[in-house]
Formats: structure tokens, sequence, C-alpha cells
């Protein structure tokens, strides 16, 4: 009997927390700060890996790990800027495709081009995202409000 209370009330604070954790993803560009943050890992990882293929080691260090390194964080910066502070959204956006971009002949193709991919979906979806606007029944109020009135109707002006 215990085991089944505690269970319930885990279950809610569970749900409690999936709930709150839905609407604070509502609330700001997520999935932007997603990809851009899973477009600055491989532009960090791969300049610096020694990758074997079988018994082929593969090294993708170049002279422009530096700049792969800087590339990456400031990704990285920009994707937790989206989620924390959405005002920027639409100058963090910019900076992640011309960042994306600049990727490609800095740091290894843009970490093998998921890095590259990635910014560029993210950033995309940066500038795209518009914030949510209060009450949703709200806007279906102004919609019907303005429906439009035909022409060829008497309106009662004698």
């Amino acid at each position: 009997m215990f085991l089944q209370r505690t269970g319930r009330r885990e279950n809610l604070r569970v749900a409690a927390a999936r709930r709150g954790f839905r609407t604070w993803r509502g609330e700001r560009p997520f999935w932007a700060g997603l990809f851009t943050l899973a477009a600055g890992f491989p532009i960090i990882y791969f300049p610096y890996a020694h990758l074997n293929l079988g018994a082929i080691p593969v090294a993708l260090s170049t002279s422009a790990g530096a700049g792969s390194l800087i590339i990456g964080v400031l990704l990285v910066v920009l994707a937790i800027s989206l989620w924390f502070q959405r005002q920027t959204r639409v100058f963090a956006g910019i900076t992640v495709i011309l960042l994306a971009l600049v990727s490609f002949p800095v740091a290894n193709f843009g970490g093998l081009l998921i890095g590259l991919v990635s910014g560029l979906i993210g950033g995309s979806l940066a500038c795209a995202w518009v914030p949510p606007t209060g009450d949703p029944e709200e806007g279906l109020a102004v919609n019907r409000a303005s429906t439009p009135v035909p022409v060829d109707e008497d309106h009662g002006e004698r």
C-alpha cells in the first residue's frame, strides 16, 4: 500500500515536471537552441579527435584547430542564449548561420557537414521563431469579429 502511494506521488511529480518543461520549452526557441548546440559539438570535436577506421588511423587535426574551437564555443554560447535570452533570437540566428557557413572552410567541412547542417537549421529556426501571444482563444475572437461584410447586401441604410 505504501509503495503504491509513493509511486503515485512520484508519477505526479514527474507529470508536473514534464508539464513545467513543456511550458518552458514553448516560451522560447527551444529547437533552434538544440540544433545550434548540436552544431557546436562536432565542430569542436573533430579537429582534436584521433579516429581509427579499422587499422587505419585518421587524424583531422589541422592548423585551424583554434578557429574550430572558437566557432564551436560561440555556437554553444549562442544556443544557451537562445534558451535564456529569447529577445536576442534574430541576432543569434543570423550569427549562427554565419558561423556555420564560416565553419565549412575553417573546421573540417563544418564538422564533417554535421555541424554545418545543424547550424543552418538552428539559425533558420531561431530567425523564424515568433514568441507566443497570450491566450489562444483571444486570437480566435479577433478572427471571428473581422469577417468581411458582402457588398451586395442592404445594410439597413435607406
